[in-house]
């Protein structure tokens, strides 16, 4: 592709030679002849005039380059437009394999791809021009919307509603029991029927190994644009809104509503039935055990506002110190309080 074709398809100004072909992209220090590559970041800047790429995305501020640029705003976000262009995903063609299982009711939109051994149960619906790669399991009456993209292996349960151009990665479960027991006179635990279901809302992408679990009762919901790393458990009844980022071994208890535009960072723990405003940031290794106000940033576990953490881990490291200087200060007191009674 021409840089000129590009630069108007990423909606970038061009700067410099136009005609340059461009067939991929790649770092700055892994780019080849005929590769573009961008600076997301001024301290990469220093391994710019080093690169072979052929053209650089650079910001509106960052000072000139001897290579073709485009320039953008955003080079990270015009970046990920260009990989979506330089390398398109391949799918599998539409069709049904020989081997897949299709229940009583089964409705297919067009251009649907069913991968091999893949089980779809009674009453399900699979929207258009979405795949399944071999070894999914769609469970009975649940909905598979528009565009979606279900690697192999993961599984849908019964009941589970799944909006347009959703992607799930391998392992996931969606529609597991939730944890619910109530204990009896006996001191033994009696399940409790997890009947309610879940909704995933368009435009979610879901990393490989996530646990969704169905509400006790109503639904569990994923809001749209919400996009979840690997190794995730969402507990039963949990609402997330909408644009959360919800990054590995993040652990959500039941009934927690989270907040549009929400960041819980890596192994987050939030306990259950507490509400986290809009655009929060919950700092890694957090654990939340009370209501989080909008725009809350909290650290530490118990989570605190990470200003007050950060103080506290700077004076942490100097905790021995200061307590050989109380201890010495101590002693130093009760000499003087023991020659002051001796008088």
């Amino acid at each position: 592709m021409r840089l000129r074709d590009l630069a108007e398809a990423l909606s970038c100004q061009l700067v410099g030679q136009g005609e340059v072909q461009i067939r991929g992209v790649a770092s700055l220090r892994e780019a080849k002849e005929g590769e573009l590559s961008f600076v997301a970041d001024a301290r990469h800047l220093k391994y710019l005039e080093g690169t072979q790429a052929s053209a650089i995305i650079l910001s509106l501020q960052d000072p000139p380059s001897t290579k073709p640029t485009l320039r953008t705003d955003n080079p990270y976000l015009a970046f990920a437009k260009a990989l979506h262009l330089l390398h398109p995903q391949a799918l599998p063609p539409p069709g049904v394999h020989p081997t897949a299982v299709l229940e009583e009711g089964v409705e297919l939109g067009e251009g649907v791809s069913i991968g091999a051994f893949t089980f779809i149960g009674k009453e399900s619906m699979i929207g258009d021009h979405s795949v399944l790669f071999p070894q999914v399991y769609v469970g009975l009456g649940s909905h598979i919307g528009k565009g979606c993209l279900l690697y192999p292996q993961v599984m849908v349960r019964e009941g589970v509603w799944i909006g347009d151009r959703v992607i799930i990665h391998s392992g996931t479960i969606l529609g597991s029991d939730g944890f619910g027991y109530a204990k009896d006179k006996e001191g033994h635990y009696q399940k409790i029927p997890q009947i309610g279901g879940v909704c995933v809302e368009d435009d979610v992408e879901i990393g490989a190994n996530v646990a969704i679990d169905r509400a006790t009762l109503g639904q569990t919901r994923v809001g749209r644009g919400t996009k979840i790393d690997n190794l995730v458990q969402i507990a039963h009844n949990v609402q997330i809104g909408q644009d959360a980022i919800i990054i590995s071994q993040v652990g959500i208890a039941g009934s927690t509503k989270i907040g549009n535009r929400v960041t819980l960072a890596g192994q987050v723990g939030i306990i259950g039935h507490l509400e986290i405003g809009d655009d929060c940031i919950v700092g890694s290794q957090s654990g939340v055990r009370e209501n989080l106000n909008p725009a809350s940033i909290v650290m530490g576990s118990p989570a605190i506002p990470h200003n007050l953490f950060r103080r506290m881990a700077v004076s942490l490291p100097k905790l021995p110190e200061l307590i050989r200087t109380i201890r010495a200060l101590e002693k130093r007191i009760h000499e003087l309080e023991e020659r002051a009674s001796s008088r």
